[in-house]
């Protein structure tokens, strides 16, 4: 459409809409913002918290409780839910309101013409119709058809994934892919050098941004692989208890001659007591110190159970761009004719030196170098702002790649501004697409200056001269083979040139005084050759160590990115992602790649470059159909469908779109990599702390249950040794705090040397159930039952029948809990560590296992010396000797396990 057909269309003009009829707009169109997904009501999200099937069963638990008269009991136990479902919801909450704030942080303004003048309105203002003006810098708030532009150049990566700049101009060319119109802008991109006015013809959710947020919105949600676990480990526990149960039941009515409905009674508190009621909170206490962890280490998380998923990762389909590496273009090297140079100092920092030979170069003895750096100073419309705060990047308001030439000339010392005004620019032909140059016009003295920057391909054709040595000769074929080679031995690593040259026009070019007029062909001609600057976006420092130890456990790392084949492959080669044997598959070939194809490559050594972004999507879905457990990266709009399906959806918070954001699972608040790698390991050490919970948790059951089996066993000769309120004191008391305390455990060494858990895998497995009932579980059963005799013993056992009351049976079941509680004791410190000696890691380091430990002696000692707490759980004083006799419990416990563990470690190391 020609522009006035378009101001035809939208019911506008050249100075824009009245603001009569953008109010009009306004309410016809709505408003110019993004839906995001529908938040769940308050109440929903609320009450999720006590809906699981975990929460469930301790709902019946308690109930069940009430049912066989243990009301203390059962109120106990909805309390604990209670606590663990509001304070589940409340850390949830605390991460969506981190994430809303995040974004927030987005430009919220857009200078129109309404009413025929220049003002400023909120974006979400903008309407169809609206004329607006973009500068270098701004983001484009809407889709929009340029009016007149000026060197407009635009970063579409947010839609394309692609971080190179494209220039945008009033006349219409298609270009290559989507979203390649010369004369169309798109919301949710940046203007990245130059000026335009625009005509917005699309908002909100009808622009290409809000269609794409709007099928990232269908993707369903789908339950975490803890969220499923935790499920698993609930039947599996309700079965335990039901068929444990089950035989107290029948044991009851044919051993001891119960009646039947006192035999159910007591096969319900035999159910009770070997549900883990502490495991819920336990579990969302470990989530969120995971979660607290991760913010530490720069890494949001959304929701509680992503911290565990990401334990599980098997690959991390990760971008290039910012997130592997620096997002700062930096020149390294530079290329003249007879010396190449090199620029030490990585990314936008002017702390670098130019070097010839590893010594640093004097700007006096290089004429060509300082007629290049002249060159990059005055052929340049960007401006690089010092970062306000120490630590801070650069504010780069044009384009990476200029930004690169003036941190380049400020490492040489030279004066870009000086130079600037000491050669004034009195004209310019802006860079576009087809020249791939840009040149500018220079007032020197008598004679005019041009200087030209672009492609080599488009500059050695132009120039017929080459400046060597201060002195200019001609350029010569050996000249452009040598350029030529040079060029692609640089290619060939991944690195990008620029050519540099320029020309003096004097009178005898017989060319207009006025540069403006100039035409092209005769400015840009019989050019001098100066030389290349060869450039990277370099990969992040810390990158190697991540990716070594990705490699070290298992995890696949596969590069995703919009940037050239050459380019990806060199730095994956480099950062160690990948050996130089990687297959690289373009976009274009897997559009047309058949999805067995595309399974079979992803289990190989592979690297997607120019891949379109939405085509990441497919990428995910084939390696989850592959059985994988993947993390994807990502920043634009176009990587939001892809970041919902992941198992874990990676967002970046510095220059992530906010569409991204809300899709995402996790949000990196440094847009780094290494933060990723932190992260999975504290999912992992989540879930393994998981593991040595349900195995401190679990291993008390069986002497919880001895004492009824004694009892059963016997005919009731032998009374309980333990009653129904002090198992309770076990479950919701004394192991509570110990138990979270193994919810902070720190990562055990080696964690992350290990290959991801199989999807088969399972919270409770047959080694947990085997160390605690069969070795934890066993040695404090004989202990606590050999403490209830010993306090018989005392008072004339064998020769006096054991009681059933009074003050020696209150005594000895006393006694039969306290050596239960100095078991656990052992039993915490023992399960910090699978493997690893505990004296390694310090057996004091854990301060709240410590503390519990502290906690549980308090609350024990309260519950044998407080009168009404004496009535109340049916216990006695103890003497002296007893407590001397209980102290010593844990020390050979202790010692045993970590005789146990070094025969395992000598085992594993003698396996290799």
């Amino acid at each position: 459409m020609q522009i006035d057909d378009v101001y035809k269309y939208f019911d506008t003009k050249e100075t824009g809409l009245t603001s009569e009829h953008a109010a009009e707009l306004l309410k016809k169109f709505g408003h110019n913002t993004i839906q995001r997904n529908k938040k769940q009501s308050q109440f929903k999200a609320f009450l999720k918290n006590f809906t699981s099937l975990m929460a469930i069963l301790l709902w019946i638990s308690g109930f069940i409780a009430i049912f066989a008269h243990m009301v203390e009991l059962g109120i106990a136990i909805w309390a604990v839910n209670l606590i663990n479902g509001i304070f589940s919801y409340w850390q949830e909450h605390q991460a969506q309101k981190a994430t809303d704030s995040l974004l927030k942080m987005l430009p919220t303004y857009a200078q129109v013409l309404r009413d025929g003048k220049a003002q400023q309105i909120n974006s979400e203002d903008l309407v169809p119709g609206d004329v607006f003006i973009i500068q270098a810098g701004n983001s484009i708030s809407a889709d929009a058809r340029i009016i007149e532009s000026t060197s407009l150049q635009v970063d579409e990566s947010a839609l394309t994934g692609e971080s190179v700049l494209v220039s945008k101009q009033a006349q219409y060319s298609h270009g290559v892919g989507r979203f390649a119109e010369s004369n169309l802008v798109f919301a949710g991109t940046v203007a990245g050098s130059g000026s335009a006015t625009a005509v917005a013809v699309a908002t909100g959710m009808h622009s290409e941004f809000g269609k794409i947020a709007k099928l990232t919105q269908s993707e369903k949600h789908h339950a975490s692989p803890l969220e499923l676990e935790l499920n698993h480990l609930t039947r599996q526990l309700s079965l335990i208890a039901i068929l444990i149960g089950t035989l107290f039941f029948v044991a009851a009515i044919f051993f001891v001659h119960y009646p039947i409905a006192k035999s159910f009674i007591f096969a319900l508190g035999m159910i009770v007591a070997f549900i883990p009621e502490g495991l819920l909170p336990t579990v969302t206490l470990s989530l969120a110190q995971g979660v607290t962890r991760m913010a530490k280490k720069h890494a949001l998380v959304k929701n509680l159970n992503s911290v565990e998923t990401l334990g599980e990762t098997t690959v991390i389909c990760s971008d290039k761009t910012g997130t592997l590496t620096q997002n700062q273009m930096t020149i390294n090297h530079l290329w003249l004719a007879g010396n190449q140079y090199t620029v030490t100092g990585q990314g936008y920092v002017n702390n670098g030196h130019i070097q010839l030979h590893n010594q640093d170069v004097d700007l006096s003895a290089h004429p060509d170098l300082q007629k290049l750096l002249q060159i990059a100073a005055l052929n340049n419309n960007t401006k690089v702002e010092a970062p306000k705060q120490p630590g801070d990047n650069p504010k780069i308001i044009g384009t990476p790649t200029e930004a690169a030439l003036v941190i380049l000339a400020e490492k040489a010392g030279f004066d870009t501004d000086g130079e600037s005004k000491k050669v004034p620019r009195i004209g310019e032909l802006p860079f576009d697409s087809e020249r791939k140059r840009m040149s500018t016009f220079h007032k020197t003295g008598d004679h005019i200056t041009v200087c030209v920057k672009g492609s080599l391909d488009g500059m050695l054709p132009i120039s017929d001269s080459i400046l060597e040595n201060g002195k200019i000769r001609p350029l010569t074929e050996a000249d452009k083979k040598q350029i030529n080679d040079a060029d692609t031995a640089f290619a060939a690593q991944g690195l990008r040139s620029l050519a540099v040259a320029y020309r003096e026009v004097t009178a005898d070019d017989q060319l207009p005084k006025d540069p403006k007029v100039w035409k092209i062909a005769d400015a840009e001609q019989h050019l001098v050759f100066v030389g290349l600057t060869i450039m990277q976006d370099p990969p992040r420092p810390e990158i190697y160590e991540a990716v070594r130890k990705c490699h070290e456990a298992s995890i696949r790392i596969i590069m995703v990115t919009g940037d050239s084949s050459l380019t990806a492959k060199s730095i994956a080669v480099k950062i160690g992602l990948t050996s130089d044997k990687a297959r690289v598959i373009t976009g274009d070939e897997l559009a047309e790649m058949r999805i067995d194809k595309l399974k079979e490559a992803l289990k190989g050594e592979v690297i997607f470059a120019r891949v379109a972004p939405e085509q990441k999507y497919r990428i995910v879905s084939t390696l989850q159909s592959n059985g994988e457990i993947v993390a994807s990266t990502g920043d634009g709009v176009n990587d939001a469908p892809a970041l919902k399906k992941a198992d874990i959806g990676v967002a970046m918070g510095v220059t992530g779109t906010d569409v991204a954001k809300d899709a995402a699972d996790m949000i990196l608040t440094d847009d780094n990599f290494a933060s990723i790698v932190a992260a999975i390991e504290e999912g992992r050490t989540v879930y393994s702390n998981l593991q040595k919970f349900l195995l401190y948790i679990l291993n008390s059951n069986l002497p919880e249950a001895a004492p009824s089996i004694l009892f059963l066993f016997s005919r009731g000769l032998i009374p309980l040794p333990l009653t129904v309120m002090q198992i309770l004191t076990v479950d919701l008391g004394t192991d509570m705090l110990p138990a979270l305390g193994l919810g902070a455990e720190q990562s055990e060494p080696g964690i992350m040397k290990q290959a991801p858990r199989a999807r088969t895998a399972h919270l409770l497995n047959r080694g947990i159930i085997l160390k605690a009932f069969a070795w934890y579980g066993l040695v404090a059963s004989i202990i606590s039952t050999v403490a209830y005799f010993f306090v018989n013993n005392q008072h004339g056992w064998p020769g006096v029948a054991l009681a059933g009351s009074g003050a020696v049976y209150e005594e000895a079941t006393t006694m039969t809990l306290a050596a239960i509680v100095f078991c656990q004791i052992a039993a915490a410190i023992n399960c910090r560590t699978k493997t690893s000696s505990v004296f390694k890691i310090g057996i004091f380091s854990n301060h709240r296992i410590l503390g519990g430990i502290v906690f549980e002696i308090a609350l024990l000692a309260l519950l044998i010396y407080v009168p009404f707490l004496q009535d109340l759980f049916n216990t006695a004083a103890i003497g002296l000797r007893d407590w001397g006799l209980l102290v010593c419990i844990p020390i050979p416990l202790i010692l045993i396990e970590e005789l146990r563990k070094l025969l395992l470690r000598r085992r594993v190391k003698a396996n290799g």
